[in-house]
């Protein structure tokens, strides 16, 4: 018995380092301009609105956490459905690896939300570019198994973000900061994905 589960555990290491030597292919990128269109759409809907973001920042939370957790549902579907398809037999271990890669820092951008809302209200101005830093660090975190050029898409985030906070006070809060930073960010994650995918096809 003890055999069986050393042999259990030596295939399950196995699977494990082949999925980390594996370029994770789930990211579909349809899904990501889609998501990248949703910012735009959300920043059209805080301009009509939300004129005034520093004085109804709960307004202004509510519509860029549902874009979020929208986007999130949306991708996280898609993510599933296109591992089970594309990495079959390591669809576990690479689903498990690209929500690993992520979710720190998704728990990082809610706990800087919930800090700066508690404790430090009038610094909420910073929460635009605290979110797109925290976001282009998790983008830089999975960039080992996604495609190399993504690194210009965690540049990007991390970019737009030292410029959102550079604004200072409630122009930082204006609903471009955030919809030309996440709009065009998932369009360009999206064009990096399928450009990438259509390389490796010819090279096929």
């Amino acid at each position: 018995m003890n055999d069986l589960y050393k042999a259990l555990g030596d295939i399950s290491s196995i699977r494990k380092q082949m999925a980390n030597t594996t370029e994770f292919r789930g990211y579909g990128p349809a899904t990501l301009a889609t998501t990248g269109m949703f910012a735009i759409l959300a920043a059209g809907a805080q301009a009509h609105w939300v004129r005034d973001p520093g004085s109804h920042i709960s307004a202004y939370l509510g519509i860029w956490i549902s874009t979020a957790v929208l986007s999130t549902f949306l991708t996280g579907v898609q993510m599933y459905t296109r591992t089970r398809r594309i990495h079959s037999g390591l669809s576990n271990e690479m689903l498990g690896m690209a929500v690993e890669q992520f979710l720190p820092s998704v728990g990082a951008g809610l706990l800087v939300t919930i800090v700066l809302l508690r404790y430090v209200r009038f610094a909420t101005w910073m929460l635009p570019g605290m979110w797109q830093v925290i976001f282009g660090l998790g983008v830089f975190s999975s960039c080992r198994f996604l495609p190399r050029p993504m690194i210009a898409a965690g540049a990007w985030y991390l970019m737009t973000g030292l410029s959102c906070l550079a604004m200072g006070g409630n122009r930082a809060l204006s609903p471009w900061t955030m919809g030309i930073s996440y709009g065009a960010g998932q369009l360009l994650v999206a064009a990096i994905l399928l450009f990438t995918a259509t390389e490796n096809e010819d090279e096929a």
